[in-house]
């Protein structure tokens, strides 16, 4: 597995990270390896928003927000 090295990481956000990590019961490499593997399986705010524009024009939707609501309002009833 290749390594990484992150290099001029402020003391304060280290220390954070590893108080965070010693909270879990991890080692700081574990735990900023957990985090990391989490952080790359979720899309991205650009990659979500690709999809949501794609699904828009396959679907053909037009729904304002104020539909959006009313369906939603609608459906918690």
């Amino acid at each position: 597995m290749p390594a990484m090295t992150i290099r001029d990481v402020p003391d304060e956000t280290r220390n954070e990270l590893a108080a965070r990590a010693a909270r879990s019961g991890r080692s700081l490499q574990e735990y900023l390896r957990h985090t990391l593997i989490g952080l790359a399986a979720k899309p991205d705010m650009n990659e979500l928003l690709d999809d949501l524009r794609r699904r828009k024009e396959l679907t053909g939707s037009r729904l304002d927000a104020d539909q959006i609501i009313a369906f939603r309002d609608e459906s918690r009833r």
